[in-house]
């Protein structure tokens, strides 16, 4: 089936700033449209103003097209809903994870203060170091048990 082939096609496309992380798992995937000899797909850009998305979108033409019955390969970056930190995978935490990146907590307070684990060794005994870290989405922590710095992606909600 076509839209088997795509999903998997899609599942392909890594962040071009975490490699090990697709854009599947990161739940960027919002709408998939197929027709006779047009496929649109409509991702959601997980954090406004990205400088990758035009790498996303190319590498989403690339992989889709691949695809022998693909036609017409059309990418669109919506904004409706908002992608939130939620939408990322379980995979996708545990890759992130794997990556040395802290995934987003599932839950921010009421205040905005949110906690990151350490990804190396699962503590809580974090502390913020820098709020802005290589990327507009992740932030720089530091563990005080195993004593690492790791990247922590930043939490995204639609609740303020």
């Amino acid at each position: 089936m076509l839209k088997g082939k795509v999903i998997e096609a899609l599942q392909s496309v890594k962040d071009p700033e975490i490699d090990s992380v697709s854009i599947i798992e990161l739940g960027m995937l919002e709408e998939l449209e197929i027709t006779t000899n047009k496929i649109v797909i409509k991702l959601l850009p997980t954090f406004m103003g990205c400088p990758a998305l035009d790498i996303i979108k190319s590498n989403v033409i690339k992989a889709v097209s691949s695809i022998e019955e693909a036609g017409e390969v059309d990418v669109q970056f919506i904004f409706h809903p908002p992608w939130t930190s939620d939408r990322v995978s379980e995979a996708g935490r545990e890759k992130l994870k794997e990556f040395g990146i802290a995934p987003p907590p599932r839950h921010i307070e009421e205040t905005g203060e949110w906690q990151a684990d350490c990804p190396y060794c699962g503590s809580t005994y974090t502390t913020m170091e820098n709020l802005f870290g290589p990327t507009a989405c992740r932030s720089i922590l530091y563990c005080k048990s195993c004593k690492n710095p790791f990247e922590a992606m930043k939490p995204v909600s639609t609740l303020m």
